[in-house]
């Protein structure tokens, strides 16, 4: 099979991925109908409201980051994914009844949006993690990419479709697709052959587990340059989910047919940067920095294109250069660390990729009300852009970081053990 798809030869990823891409144009349907609810419907345009709806789906994940990661290590991680996406297709059908009755109010929403972020908080660690039992250490590199050239396709299709059914039937129904679309993760779960699964070690009950996640992260240096680096970008800079928002209805004064259309053309940067990411047998640190310095920089030209068009055209680098990011530190984090620490670790970088939303999207959206969207894009784009600089410089004095990771990744790929084992690890 072509050296882009090679996860795909393994049945059981092959269901996971198909499962996923249903899941995921459902997921993006109802991000931006949950943005255009509270912006146009429930406020007068409060770009803060927005904001902090997205910071709440997103704080769990900063306080149960590391215990949810360790019950990713400890258990069963098929059985977490059963009851994390059952909850998650609940919180949507919760939502569209609300809002198809006319009985929706702002709090109901943000609390929606909590216990929406509880059940994202345990399964991102086992969702990533599960990617390794499923092919093995050998094809890590290249699900992971072909996981994320999933959700990208997802936002290639998500957005617009939402925009369209918003235009045409109102809000309710996006979130009545994406509470059903969970279904067809379940199903794909229930497909998988338990005997399939790869060898992987399940970290015994103990005391001071979580410590000992964060012990590991401390004792290296290069993980530590990843995941405050992964911190800054995404705190500030990947907030695109408000900004979007804010920019089509305040700044350029378009209807949600246009504002599902951006998140369409930067699902065509990121699925064009998952793919590209697809092709490469190992990360490499270069375009980790790269696409932090590029994230910054054409984030920084978009915020000052001078209409709707131009601006929309200027997300397509945007998001390639964004995948490129987040692809790199993902895959790098997977096969640079042991396997009886992956969950942990996963964890604590998904914690620091998203826990950090309730920080940065409040004050987007703040900065995008009080001084113009332009503002929000630009801000965080311009911290991005000075984080990722300072890192590369960093690496550069200290070439020692970047070879402690190829070091790394290049003995646990010697260590892979092909036996199958027959239960989930």
């Amino acid at each position: 099979m072509n050296a882009m798809f090679s996860s795909l030869h393994v049945r059981n990823y092959r269901l996971w991925v198909s499962g996923a891409l249903v899941s995921n144009i459902g997921t993006w349907m109802q991000r931006v109908a949950q943005d255009w609810l509270v912006l146009t419907i429930l406020t007068d345009h409060s770009g803060t409201a927005t904001g902090i709806t997205t910071g709440l789906q997103f704080l769990p994940i900063l306080f149960l980051g590391p215990y949810a990661g360790l019950i990713a290590d400890r258990h069963n991680k098929r059985n977490i994914l059963f009851f994390t996406q059952s909850v998650m297709g609940l919180c949507a059908l919760s939502l569209g009844i609300l809002v198809g009755t006319g009985n929706a109010e702002l709090w109901q929403v943000y609390l929606i949006a909590f216990i929406l972020g509880i059940a994202s908080a345990f399964d991102a660690p086992a969702r990533q993690a599960f990617v390794s039992d499923l092919v093995g250490s050998g094809d890590v590199p290249n699900a992971v990419a072909l996981n994320s050239a999933s959700f990208n396709t997802a936002r290639l299709f998500g957005p617009g479709l939402a925009g369209l059914l918003i235009a045409a039937v109102g809000v309710a129904p996006a979130f009545y697709l994406n509470a059903f679309s969970f279904a067809a993760v379940i199903f794909s779960l229930t497909r998988m052959r338990s005997a399939e699964f790869q060898l992987s070690t399940r970290t015994p009950r103990g005391s001071g587990q979580v410590r000992e996640g964060l012990a590991y992260v401390k004792g290296r240096p290069d993980l530590l340059l990843i995941l405050g680096l992964a911190f800054i970008v995404a705190t500030f800079g990947l907030n695109f989910q408000v900004t979007n928002a804010m920019m089509a209805t305040i700044e350029f004064g378009v209807g949600p047919g246009e504002f599902g259309l951006l998140g369409t053309l930067m699902g065509i940067g990121t699925l064009a940067g998952a793919l590209l990411a697809a092709r490469r047998k190992r990360p490499r640190l270069r375009y980790l920095l790269g696409g932090a310095v590029g994230f910054g920089f054409f984030g920084l030209l978009a915020a000052v294109m001078p209409g709707f068009w131009w601006y929309a055209i200027m997300l397509i680098p945007v998001g390639l250069a964004a995948i490129t990011f987040l692809n790199s530190c993902n895959t790098t984090v997977q096969l640079s660390v042991e396997p009886q620490y992956r969950g942990r670790v996963l964890a604590l970088y998904m914690s620091v990729v998203q826990g950090g939303t309730p920080i940065g999207a409040p004050l987007v959206g703040w900065l995008g009300t009080e001084f113009g969207p332009r503002w929000g894009v630009a801000g965080g784009s311009i911290i991005a852009l000075i984080a990722g600089s300072i890192a590369t410089i960093l690496v550069i004095r200290n070439r020692g970081l970047g070879g402690s990771l190829r070091r790394r990744a290049a003995n646990l790929r010697r260590q892979i053990n092909p036996l199958r084992r027959g239960s989930d690890g």
